[in-house]
């Protein structure tokens, strides 16, 4: 009798565990206050249009989702002309590929420490990343940041020039609060 029920005991609580780790993470939306900023000799500027969901769950990191665009017709480079340039075929290319998109594959944590695995697709091209970012949780919110950089070339946005970097940094901001 004590094995049958040490037995049924052992059973129940490897459900419960299953169970447990298979629990769905926190549905959460990018919310006001994101920052996609880039960085380089010149140009430099930000992007203003960003929506996207997150499924994170502090205590099971792993099975973490990004699924995130930014409009590319919402570049800000603070001239007007080089704005409107970066939309055409040879840069971004926006009337054929209106969204830099970004979905992750693999999360992981060190500490408050995230490596986010992902595909990047811009102008259509997509590379894999790792993007480095930390995340501090309030209530309802979570904010993600990070810093990577973006080589513009493998991703034919423009063309190699002494006058534009290839590389591009990125530092990003994205709060995102549970829906």
């Amino acid at each position: 009798m004590k094995k049958t029920i040490s037995t049924i005991g052992l059973v129940a609580l490897t459900v419960l565990s299953t169970s447990l780790a298979w629990m769905p993470s926190a549905h959460y939306e990018v919310s006001d206050g994101y920052a996609i900023d880039f960085k380089s000799k010149d140009p430099s500027g930000s992007f203003k249009t960003m929506d996207g969901t997150v499924e994170f769950d502090e205590a099971n990191v792993e099975a973490t989702q990004f699924n995130l665009k930014i409009d590319v017709k919402s570049i800000s480079t603070g001239n007007g002309m080089m704005n409107k340039k970066s939309q055409i075929e040879e840069w971004f290319n926006a009337e054929k590929y209106p969204y830099a998109k970004f979905k992750s594959t693999k999360v992981t944590k060190k500490g408050s420490d995230l490596s986010i695995v992902g595909d990047l697709t811009i102008k259509g091209i997509t590379k894999q990343y790792t993007i480095p970012a930390t995340y501090v949780k309030s209530g309802d919110k979570v904010t993600f940041k990070g810093t990577f950089n973006v080589n513009r070339i493998e991703f034919k946005v423009g063309h190699k020039s002494d006058v534009v970097p290839d590389l591009m940094k990125v530092s990003f901001q994205v709060p995102v609060s549970k829906k």
